[in-house]
């Protein structure tokens, strides 16, 4: 290897591999997949039921850049809320169902973009109806495999659900819903552990060129879980492997929405809003930075255009840096 690809300090320079091509889908208007931009999603923590709170959360979703939201249907009251909710709203929106296929109709039948699937809690005989429903009315779907809900019988034959376990899931599920004609196909495959969620995606995508969705499920609150699915969705973005994510964390979703897009940020994948630069403060600092910052972020919150923004409080990281 030539000397020209290695910096003065003797380290090669950390680049972006090539991303991954996959089969593309839309929801909505929304592409995933192929050439499309890396797209952020999140989902509301409000009843579903409730359509005024849902739609108003869904707003603040939009007002921060989420592309793609998410709804629990926890019954059928909820499935046939997102008739009026879809109504209200400009961004696609999914329909996240577990364990009652027939919810997923009724979800169909008032207007989702696209329905989010857990295979391991449902069964495939009560899932054919749904899925040649959905290649009826071309509604994609996310097959969402999660460590916590794989089927029993994976589970056993591999003592846990190991990143094994969860890409033979997603696969067979593949090929079962292939073998009925339906190709509008999203897949992730999720866990707590970072190191098993990074894992189970990149067996995956040396098997499929499926659409991924990624995130580290149930990753938290607070700076431990921004840690975890930064570094969880952070390394695979790197390797080229994510066409969509959700940042999942416990409170708002507008957080949700922010994190992901500094995590594009960082990659240089995508830039959106201030990106605020400044020093962490030593002894040498002249001026109360802390309170200065804060009144900045506040004040740039609203700009959607990508600019950065320089808060220094010395000579040495001002004008000497």
């Amino acid at each position: 290897m030539g000397a020209r690809n290695i910096n003065s300090a003797g380290i090669l320079p950390l680049t972006l591999m090539e991303r991954r091509k996959t089969h593309q889908i839309s929801i909505g208007p929304v592409k995933i997949g192929g050439d499309a931009p890396i797209s952020i999603q999140s989902m509301t923590k409000t009843d579903t039921r409730d359509i005024r709170k849902t739609v108003f959360q869904i707003r603040r979703l939009e007002a921060s850049g989420c592309e793609i939201v998410r709804v629990a249907v926890v019954d059928e009251k909820a499935a046939q809320a997102i008739h009026e909710i879809r109504r209200r709203i400009r961004i696609p929106l999914i329909a996240d169902i577990h364990f009652h296929p027939h919810l997923a109709q009724i979800a169909m039948e008032s207007g989702a973009d696209a329905l989010r699937l857990n295979p391991g809690n449902m069964g495939r005989n009560r899932l054919k109806p749904i899925v040649l429903e959905a290649k009826s009315r071309s509604i994609p779907i996310r097959i969402g495999v999660n460590s916590g809900s794989l089927e029993k019988d994976l589970f056993e034959r591999f003592k846990g659900a190991t990143p094994e376990a969860m890409v033979i899931s997603a696969l067979r599920t593949i090929e079962w819903m292939e073998d009925l004609g339906f190709h509008l196909i999203k897949v992730s495959l999720k866990a707590s552990d970072v190191l098993r969620t990074i894992e189970a995606y990149r067996l995956f995508s040396k098997e499929s060129n499926y659409p991924l969705h990624l995130g580290v499920t149930e990753a938290g609150r607070g700076q431990g879980a921004i840690v975890k699915s930064s570094i969880g969705i952070g390394l695979l973005l790197h390797e080229g492997i994510g066409d969509t994510l959700r940042v999942s964390l416990t409170g708002d979703p507008v957080e949700e929405v922010r994190v992901g897009y500094e995590i594009l940020r960082a990659l240089n994948i995508r830039r959106r809003g201030v990106e605020i630069i400044s020093c962490p403060t030593c002894g040498r600092c002249e001026i109360d930075l802390i309170p200065l910052v804060k009144k900045i972020e506040k004040g740039v919150d609203q700009i959607t255009a990508p600019l950065v923004v320089a808060l220094m409080g010395c000579v040495v990281n001002g004008p000497g840096e």
